[in-house]
């Protein structure tokens, strides 16, 4: 049998604590902005007018939990007169910029499709959108672009399934010759939405298929929302782990069709799963961008975004306590249930005694949410940020 869980602070190695003072989780411009459902967008006091105030509460999150250093791009949300000026004030408040990230499905000439429309001039359109992205990656020292294309069909006989595939291939290759010898395409991939008979880049297979034809600078990017009920999600981790394809994972949770809820809210022990995954590979560090992908439709985004981020710490450090050699052991012998005691002690462990441990090391508070909310900021930006246009999805 397995031992029981024991207190982080006695047992917690010096390489967990090594492996938690290096992880880092990028931060989603677009999630301090006001979004909602697709019936209506809320708007709150304080929120961002333009991508400086974006980076600036993305700096808020960096400094009370200590491992949000980057903050993504959305393009053209976050277009501005000089990204080499934005990228000098990311610095100064002690951030990054990160991924710069496409959009082609906003735009009225996207409606039947972007990079797969039938229209070669529209497929032309959202091509030179792409190359105008790689101009912001140098402008800003970005390193990858991540693509998420809307394109798909509504209905059976709309399109041609098997053209389109043509069409797309054809239209990142065009993408993917233009980056610069140390950049890299990230290809996303969806089930659905807001193609709901088929989407042209529905699942890890497709994508892969794609960075495979491209070359070794194209990788997968997996959203932990993007996927049917039931599917094995670190399943997916380990294969594209395995294949050195995960270019990037995009954290966020959901309970039935929809996505961008806050991670671990929906399944932490399925979080713990995937960090388990992505520990066994020893892909904490370098090669796999870790990102939160959500929107805080009801509750205060940058809270939202701390309370995220402590998640994904919580499931990394339990992930690091998993007795490895034990379980290997279990897992040679057939010990089903020894095997899996292994893991769930691992999960039921009280990580938050190690992980304020380790903040308060950094000279950060011990509990970011309550440093947070003691600050004020929230109630300075309500006062500050009055007048002009609130960010939301369509800025």
């Amino acid at each position: 049998m397995s031992p029981g869980p024991s207190h982080p602070e006695t047992v917690a190695p010096s390489s967990v604590r090594e492996a938690l003072l290096h992880q880092t989780i990028e931060l989603p411009s677009w999630a301090f902005g006001n979004s909602g459902t697709r019936f209506k967008v809320f708007s709150t006091p304080g929120t961002p007018r333009d991508p400086y105030e974006k980076v600036a509460d993305a700096a808020q999150v960096h400094a009370y939990t200590g491992i949000t250093p980057r903050v993504s791009l959305h393009i053209p949300w976050d277009r501005v007169d000089d990204f080499s000026d934005l990228a000098a004030y990311a610095t100064s408040l002690g951030m990054t910029l990160g991924v710069i990230n496409s959009n082609v499905f906003q735009d009225d000439d996207y409606r039947l499709g972007s990079l797969t429309n039938t229209d070669p001039r529209i497929r032309a359109k959202a091509v030179r959108h792409h190359l105008e992205c790689i101009d912001v990656m140098r402008a800003t020292g970005s390193s990858a672009l991540k693509i998420w294309l809307g394109d798909g069909l509504n209905y059976p006989g709309q399109g041609d399934l098997r053209q389109r595939q043509e069409w797309l291939a054809q239209g990142l290759r065009t993408i993917y010759d233009h980056l610069d010898d140390d950049q890299t395409l990230l290809l996303e991939y969806k089930l659905f939405e807001p193609a709901f008979y088929a989407t042209d880049v529905p699942d890890w297979g497709t994508s892969l298929l794609h960075c495979f034809d491209l070359g070794e600078r194209a990788k997968v990017v997996l959203d932990t929302g993007h996927h049917a009920p039931g599917t094995n999600i670190e399943f997916i981790v380990m294969q594209l782990l395995r294949r050195g394809r995960l270019g990037a994972f995009d954290f966020n949770s959901r309970f039935y069709a929809d996505d961008d809820l806050m991670v671990g809210a929906a399944d932490p022990f399925q979080l713990f799963r995937i960090m388990n995954e992505i520990v066994r590979a020893d892909a904490l560090r370098g090669g796999v961008n870790f990102m939160l992908d959500q929107c805080h439709n009801i509750e205060p985004k940058i809270p939202g975004e701390i309370r995220s981020a402590m998640n994904v710490q919580e499931a990394t450090a339990k992930a690091l306590l998993v007795d490895r050699e034990a379980l290997a052991q279990a897992q040679a012998s057939g010990d089903v249930l020894g095997a899996y005691g292994i893991l769930k002690d691992a999960y039921d462990t009280d990580v938050r005694p190690l992980l304020a441990d380790i903040r308060e090391s950094q000279g950060l508070d011990p509990d970011p949410m309550r440093a947070f909310a003691a600050s004020g900021y929230l109630e300075r930006i309500a006062a500050e940020r009055v007048g002009g246009t609130q960010a939301s999805w369509g800025a």
